[in-house]
């Protein structure tokens, strides 16, 4: 069966009926949907399937969709698939996070400018060497957006994995060394987070010629732990919520401004 052919899409079951507009914020978690679209115009609950919560509401008189990935690379890009399908192709992720480099505090907000291909699924979109980026223009509305709303963001590398404990419980794996020795060079390389769609995201969006980006709440931080450094646990996602959903309204003042309104058409082979 061909996927691309059906209407109502098979996992987030939306379909050209539903309106789904250019623009979609990506939060992992489904209980944070709700929020995130009670920031726009006119919201409304579209329904909801698996882990994909889909809300969607209005800025500036453009259609913003907001969808919840669950965890990890495989549901966030069957997410990206749908949605392009029915005519997204600007996706902004609005995540969580844990501190690797020892400056990061819990409470910070991180705005990705790459990520680690630790994850499974963007091996089955491009060859690992190719580099998980976002775009430049929804790194720098991300920027801006946090700069306007009075938030310090630091700007850098994430790591995306496909294990929770294998990240916080290494010791235990089979591969504990590998996972051991890759998190040393993490921290050595300066890698800011660790968070678990970012690099699917990003590479899911280049294979399909999507527009992507990505910040994320720090919870905490286990290295500053480890230090004996000041340490708590932020779970308090409302600041990052407000940055994604005012950078999204910034992309949409400057694709109005845009002559053709930015398709951004890259006019690549396929």
């Amino acid at each position: 069966m061909d996927m691309t052919k059906r209407e109502k899409q098979f996992h987030i079951h939306l379909g050209p009926e539903d309106g789904v507009g250019r623009y979609c914020i990506l939060p992992g978690d489904p209980g944070r949907c709700e929020a995130i679209a009670r920031l726009l115009d006119d919201p409304v609950h579209l329904g909801m399937n698996r882990e994909y919560n889909c809300w969607q509401g209005r800025l500036l008189g453009e259609t913003v969709t907001v969808v919840s990935t669950g965890i990890g690379g495989p549901s966030t890009a069957i997410a990206v698939e749908e949605l392009a399908q029915l005519g997204a192709d600007t996706f902004l992720r609005c995540g969580t996070c844990g501190g690797i480099r020892e400056d990061v505090k819990s409470g910070d907000l991180i705005v990705a400018t790459g990520a680690v291909r630790m994850d499974g699924t963007s091996k089955e979109y491009a060859p690992v060497d190719y580099p998980a980026v976002p775009d430049f223009d929804v790194t720098c509305a991300l920027m801006d957006a946090a700069r306007q709303e009075g938030r310090h963001a630091l700007a850098g590398v994430v790591q995306s994995k496909d294990s929770f404990y294998g990240q916080h419980s290494p010791q235990t794996m089979p591969v504990s060394t590998e996972l051991l020795n890759k998190w040393e060079a993490w921290k050595r390389l300066g890698v800011l987070g660790s968070e678990m769609e970012a690099a699917t995201l990003f590479v899911v969006g280049a294979a399909r010629d999507l527009r992507t980006g990505a910040c994320f709440h720090v919870i905490w931080n286990q290295e500053r732990e480890k230090l004996g450094l000041a340490q708590t646990e932020d779970l308090d996602t409302s600041a990052a919520v407000r940055v994604a959903v005012h950078a999204t309204k910034l992309l949409i003042q400057r694709d109005q401004a845009a002559p053709g309104g930015n398709r951004f058409h890259r006019l690549r082979p396929v």
